[in-house]
């Protein structure tokens, strides 16, 4: 498998990524009509994703250690959309019908081969790792919703309650399905560590144009029943070892996973180890959307706890005002310090970068990273709005 030339055109089909995408969904629908009804009504976010995942893992092809945690996590993440291992065969040569069909004279049999194998590596790793989940979890968990509170005019928050235990890491999402928009899972991000009567708290932000978000902040009530896939992702869990300062950095609803966060800081001061200082920004771009103001300034009445509310949109407010990022820069710590950033891609980028030209750069910056909305993209300009991409 030359590595080289499955980069370089993968690069080519890349630039038409949409088409590409689109075309090998309608192949599949067309030679495999009973697969439709495994996908949302609305594809966009679905072609999305199927372009990142393909660069994310294209992109390491030259060291596939880089990504074998990604692509377990897919196979284990298709079990709830029911794919079995007889489905990979019929995706795969789609793909393959896809690449050919945009790459014309350059789709020799090299290339051919090339990606056939790339591919059988891809698929019977998420094979295997869907295999080995099937007797250790469900493939999804169903949640009744207990409580709902509109806590602006964009932002609700809810309780839910899942039917059986489902164990997490405080900064852990889970993929979620409302029965008002049946088909297209988005991710969503714990409010709080696990607690023993098993609910779990969500904050939602409407988006705008956002499919799903838009319904389950009107939609959604208390008595519904979501679906729940499991725990993924651990860019954002805390590393029981370390005791290094921490400044979070939070769009709108991405402040969900750092009030799970700040329940852990809490409980290891309590015990004795690690005594960190956290420093929490959270941006918003109106003041109103500042929903867990009075929580944050209570709390920072603790001694290892400073928050600091940003609006960007306002000019009026009396507080910081500008661009989360800036602000973020501006309070890091001059000791041993990491970076935790969770909100819309265009804000993570943007405070990324704004971190990596300080004068004193963290240890490390650490954030979620999903298929569908990848944010190592290079990008100069943030967004205006910094909310999640839910």
């Amino acid at each position: 498998m030359d590595t080289d030339r499955l980069k370089s055109t993968w690069a080519a089909a890349g630039e038409q990524a949409d088409e590409v995408a689109s075309y090998f969904y309608a192949h599949l629908f067309v030679t495999h009509p009973e697969l439709r009804e495994m996908f949302p009504l609305t594809m966009n976010a679905q072609r999305d994703r199927l372009v990142g995942a393909l660069g994310r893992i294209v992109s390491n092809v030259d060291d596939l250690g880089q990504v074998v945690g990604f692509v377990e996590q897919l196979g284990r993440d298709h079990r709830r959309f029911r794919v079995v291992a007889e489905h990979y065969d019929a995706v795969g040569a789609s793909l393959l019908w896809s690449l050919a069909h945009f790459l014309g004279d350059a789709w020799t049999t090299e290339v051919a081969d090339d990606w056939a194998a790339a591919y059988g590596v891809v698929a019977s790793t998420m094979i295997a790792a869907a295999e080995e989940s099937e007797g250790v979890q469900p493939a999804w968990w169903e949640a009744e919703v207990v409580d709902k509170q509109r806590v602006s005019r964009e932002i609700a928050t809810f309780r839910i309650r899942p039917d059986r235990p489902l164990d997490y890491r405080p900064g852990q999402s889970m993929a979620m399905e409302i029965p008002q928009v049946p088909r297209s899972w988005r991710f969503f991000t714990p409010a709080n560590a696990p607690r023993e009567d098993g609910t779990i708290d969500l904050h939602v932000a409407v988006l705008a144009g956002g499919l799903v978000s838009g319904a389950f902040v009107s939609r959604v009530r208390p008595g519904d029943v979501l679906k729940v896939g499991a725990p993924v992702g651990t860019g954002l869990v805390l590393d029981p070892d370390d005791d290094a300062d921490l400044v979070m950095v939070a769009g709108n609803t991405g402040l969900a996973p750092f009030l799970a966060l700040l329940d852990v800081v809490r409980a290891q001061r309590r015990d004795g180890w690690p005594m960190r200082q956290v420093r929490l920004l959270h941006g918003v771009r109106f003041p109103w959307n500042l929903y867990a103001n009075e929580r944050l300034r209570r709390l920072a009445q603790e001694e290892w706890f400073t928050y600091v509310p940003v609006v960007s949109d306002d000019p009026t407010y009396p507080g910081r005002k500008g661009l989360v990022g800036d602000a973020a820069v501006e309070e890091a710590f001059d000791g041993r310090y990491r970076v935790m950033l969770c909100g819309s891609p265009e804000m993570v980028r943007y405070t990324k970068a704004a971190f990596e030209r300080a004068p004193k750069p963290p240890e490390s910056i650490e954030f979620e990273e999903y298929a569908d909305v990848p944010v190592t993209t290079a990008t100069t300009e943030p967004s205006p709005a910094q909310g999640e991409t839910s």
